[in-house]
């Protein structure tokens, strides 16, 4: 089988097209995960109560280990919005190379 340059150029736009809706779909169960993750509040919450005890009966190890937690989480937390919001960007990249491959050929498509 043999396939002429705008059958390629058509299959390639599919596949980006395709692969953009991946990474939309992708992101947007990454994002709803993230805002939907009461756990990682719960346990910031309970660190920051332990820290403000640690701090009232001056355990300053206690106090640095909550800190250092409470740190990780905000890390988790910023890592996880910034890969959603990288495959927003991502999916919308594709959707335009999708476009810019098929525009000159919208209008003598079938």
């Amino acid at each position: 089988m043999q396939t002429s340059g705008d059958q390629v150029v058509l299959i390639v736009s599919v596949i980006l097209f395709t692969l953009g809706i991946i990474c939309l779909v992708l992101s947007i169960v990454i994002l709803v995960r993230q805002s939907l993750g009461r756990g990682i509040q719960s346990i910031a919450d309970s660190a920051t109560k332990l820290a403000q005890k640690g701090i009232t009966e001056g355990v300053s190890g206690l106090v640095g280990n909550a800190s250092l937690l409470i740190s990780s989480l905000n890390d988790l937390a910023k890592s996880n919005t910034g890969i959603g919001v990288f495959f927003v960007f991502l999916s919308l990249v594709l959707f335009a190379g999708a476009y810019y491959m098929l525009k000159p050929y919208i209008g003598a498509l079938p």
